[in-house]
């Protein structure tokens, strides 16, 4: 554990300061056809502190906590500030203050579950899958919890502590059709420690049912036609796409590097239908996968609507942006470890609900597709994208025909976006993202299904 009250280091602040003192904690276990293939616990945890100086940053770390180290991790980043400042004329802004002040912990009471039990529970879970389904011909099963605990102290007034824990049940199922091996893929996760998340393995076994008829349609499947085609992107792919396409370009540090949506504010972007949002902590009264109440800037985090009835609205900011494009932080300024400088980050993103039933979107495309995992993908600064996708159906004359085997979409999204004519009304989450902007972060993605036309790769 670490200290949840850092009160008594504000007489060291001589400069804008920010004190974090964190610890990750981290479990991961993988079993592959029933073999433990992958057992670790482990924990990383220390201070850092970063001043502010005319426009200049200061930073220093310390794997170490104790007063003597806290202590000096401050004095260090402020001599780092002045240093800077002698050496370089840089024109001093003031930085924007909407300081947070909260303690919010979502951990499990009592001491979690060893190791032993984790591998128990999935070894059950193995079980079932060697048991019923007939047609496997290999299985992987792994397990991930991740437990981020900061307290954060700044110099304008911002006191949080915070233990945020995820939870993940990764299941790869292989089988074989005509000599070929197919595959597919699944995540279960949610907010919370392991045993909050998965109670027993039986919770699972409704989705495992639904994964094991999935893969037996995609092994008898097709692939796709190329070419542009209508499609209905379910909730994953309109999630990664929000993500990846979108909310990396409108980060206002890319947005500095020369992205595409530097051009692009307050201009028509996506379809009216469209708005979306980087969710701080709360969606339609829910706790996201990944809530961020205070980022570790020390803003009191807010929903960032980036774009609204498909007008680009504003872009993601720190504070040293903010004022740059004359706007607020809205809290998007995170660090994954305790030794990492707080960059811009997305927290939960997503696109609204519409008010189109999910089966009336299906009904409306003669000849098409329904798109509904993704695998990996890329996109850069230019809102060019390729998604791998691994679970998919054609749709013939408004109707789920043929399972798809795997194939890609690719496109520019601010042109795709325009093609969007309608927007399921419900919405799904997903938690398990991990973002690898140049430090990793869990990132919550998610949204409705849209329709849409996207080019949609062959065999």
């Amino acid at each position: 554990m670490i200290p949840k009250d850092l009160s008594q280091y504000t007489k060291l602040f001589t400069e804008y300061t920010e004190l974090r003192v964190q610890e990750n904690r981290s479990v991961s276990i993988a079993l592959v056809n029933g073999d433990v293939m992958g057992n670790d616990r482990s924990a990383t945890s220390g201070v850092s502190a970063r001043t502010y100086r005319n426009g200049l940053w200061g930073f220093a770390s310390n794997p170490i906590i104790s007063n003597g180290t806290i202590s000096e991790v401050i004095s260090s980043a402020t001599r780092n500030a002045r240093f800077l400042d002698g050496r370089l004329n840089r024109q001093s802004e003031v930085l924007p203050c909407i300081p947070g002040t909260i303690s919010r912990d979502f951990s499990a009471e009592g001491a979690g579950k060893t190791q032993k039990e984790l591998i128990s529970f999935l070894r059950e879970l193995d079980a079932r899958i060697t048991e019923k389904y007939e047609r496997i011909t290999s299985r992987t099963i792994a397990m991930q919890q991740l437990d981020m605990e900061k307290t954060l102290l700044t110099s304008d007034g911002a006191s949080a502590h915070s233990l945020i824990p995820r939870s993940i049940v990764y299941i790869l199922l292989n089988t074989e059709h005509d000599g070929d091996p197919v595959e597919l893929h699944d995540v279960y996760d949610g907010l919370g420690q392991f045993e909050d998340v998965f109670t027993t393995p039986d919770v699972m076994y409704a989705q495992l049912d639904e994964q094991y008829e999935h893969l037996m349609k995609k092994a008898e499947g097709v692939h796709p036609d190329a070419g542009m085609k209508d499609c209905i992107l379910d909730a994953d792919l309109a999630g990664i796409l929000s993500h990846e396409a979108i909310g990396h370009t409108v980060e206002a540090d890319i947005v500095k590097g020369g992205s595409i949506a530097g051009d692009y504010l307050g201009k028509q972007v996506a379809s009216p239908l469209v708005t979306l949002v980087d969710f701080a902590n709360t969606c339609m009264g829910e706790t996201c996968p990944v809530p961020v109440f205070v980022d570790d800037e020390g803003t009191l985090a807010s929903d960032a609507v980036l774009i609204e009835d498909g007008v680009l609205k504003r872009f993601l900011h720190n504070k040293e942006t903010a004022p740059q494009y004359d706007d607020e932080p809205a809290g998007n300024a995170r660090a994954f470890r305790f030794s990492d400088e707080p960059i811009i980050r997305m927290r939960n993103t997503a696109i609204l609900p519409g008010d189109s039933r999910l089966e009336d979107m299906i009904g409306s495309i003669d000849d098409g597709y329904y798109l509904m995992k993704s695998s990996n993908g890329q996109a850069d600064s230019t809102s060019e994208f390729m998604f791998g996708v691994v679970q998919g159906y054609e749709i013939k004359g408004g109707k789920i025909e043929r399972g798809l085997r795997d194939t890609t979409i690719s496109g520019v999204a601010f042109d795709m976006l325009k093609t969007i004519t309608a927007i399921s009304d419900e919405m799904k989450w997903t938690g398990a993202g991990m973002c690898g902007k140049k430090q990793p972060i869990p990132v919550g993605m998610g949204g409705p299904a849209i329709k849409c036309r996207v080019n949609i790769g062959g065999k």
